[in-house]
């Protein structure tokens, strides 16, 4: 039941003309930010597919943005490498012309100032930057220089040259998002990519009798291994064996010592993360020292980089030992270079994925963006009509109270 009174007319006028102007300012609001949704009590159901679907979107951005920075990355890394693999091929030509044994230690001599003009050469490829500023093949020490060189004197050459090229990086991998909880490796570790031969580690100390005092850990390649109270030599090298790291153990049969091997061309990266079981087996030094040259005193070592290759055939010429050249070096060169085409290639389908990833994010992001647009987007025509039909309502109330109130003070003062 409503009460009638004189003032009734202007209440419900007054309250239709807010009612029309909150409709006309929210048509407004729509058409000035193209969105059709203003508040969650619009569309509760189409607001939150809606803040799902954006926030998805930025998601798909992102994986596109750093796949195609991936794909940046492999392809200059790919430019160093394949310059690398011409440069080590050049290096193998001159080394079977070395091997032959026709030319004289003169003409071997000159060889060799060309294989040293290489060697710098693959060092500084070794050493590239990228457009950061950031070193390529340093792992995520980036700011570190890759490979630092040591020259010494060299017998039969008058000046010094590069005697040792040695490590600086680290072996960590960059993990990227390329889309939900899948991610590409990104693996710039130089003293993978710029190594010739398989690593051998021959432990010297005689470990049959050893047992672990306390639970320990070690790193092996990055991957940690749990070394268990009691566990003896046999029980460490299973568990090396049984883990993912790319080694493999054995307890040498004369010396028994702890013996590791890599699976391919890289070197070795060991130590005691937790506990001291590297450093009483003999393969490691106290933790102070850090890998990759933390290896015990004892300790032998087969199997080396490059540039070591490289070093070993320039000395060769430089002494005219033509023998050398036609047999470990050639050797070793060889290696060298199938192991840097294994990478190139790797280097290749990481680069191809990256790309197929980035597609893939492009053309996903069109359509969570065509669905974005459905659920909040504006529909302009039936917005405008919309507003048109308020404005005229609105004039229309206006127009009619002021017909019911046109009674001035001038009506009272005849």
């Amino acid at each position: 039941m409503h009460r009638i009174s004189s003032q009734m007319n202007n209440f419900d006028t007054q309250s239709n003309l807010r009612l029309q102007e909150s409709r006309l300012n929210k048509v407004n609001n729509q058409i000035g930010s193209q969105n059709r949704i203003q508040s969650l009590r619009d569309d509760p159901i189409a607001a939150g597919h809606l803040v799902r679907y954006q926030s998805y979107l930025t998601r798909v951005n992102n994986f596109e943005k750093n796949a195609l920075t991936l794909s940046d990355e492999f392809s200059l890394r790919e430019g160093y490498m394949s310059d690398s693999l011409d440069i080590m091929q050049r290096v193998r030509e001159l080394a079977v012309t070395g091997a032959n044994g026709v030319y004289t230690k003169e003409d071997m001599k000159n060889m060799a100032t060309e294989v040293d003009e290489l060697l710098k050469q693959l060092i500084q490829n070794a050493n590239a930057i990228d457009s950061d500023g950031n070193a390529i093949f340093a792992g995520t020490n980036t700011k570190a220089t890759a490979f630092e060189v040591e020259l010494g004197n060299v017998p039969g050459s008058g000046n010094q040259l590069i005697q040792n090229v040695k490590y600086n990086g680290n072996i960590d991998v960059n993990q990227v998002e390329i889309d939900e909880n899948k991610y590409l490796v990104n693996d710039n570790a130089g003293n993978k990519t710029f190594w010739a031969e398989n690593q051998v580690l021959f432990g010297a100390r005689d470990a049959s009798s050893w047992q672990a005092s306390s639970d320990n850990v070690i790193s092996i390649d990055g991957v940690e291994i749990q070394i268990n109270r009691g566990d003896n030599i046999y029980s460490v090298v299973s568990k090396i064996n049984n883990s993912p790291a790319a080694v493999k153990a054995s307890v040498d049969p004369i010396g028994k010592g702890l013996n590791l091997e890599t699976v391919d061309a890289r070197q070795l990266w060991l130590n005691d993360v937790e506990g001291n079981t590297l450093y009483e087996l003999g393969i490691v030094k106290d933790s102070s020292q850090k890998p990759p040259y933390n290896l015990g005193d004892g300790v032998r070592i087969s199997g080396g980089s490059m540039f070591d290759t490289v070093i070993a055939l320039r000395n060769a010429l430089i002494s005219g030992d033509n023998e050398e050249i036609g047999g470990r070096v050639l050797g070793g060169l060889d290696r060298g270079i199938n192991s840097l085409v294994t990478r190139l290639a790797k280097s290749g389908a990481e680069y191809e994925r990256a790309q197929l990833n980035a597609t893939r994010s492009s053309k996903l992001a069109l359509d969570v963006t065509q669905q974005v647009s459905r659920e909040g987007d504006l529909d302009f025509t039936k917005a405008i009509t919309e507003m048109k039909l308020l404005d005229y309502t609105n004039q229309a109330t206006l127009s009619q109270a002021g017909k019911m109130y046109n009674s001035t003070l001038l009506n009272y003062m005849r």
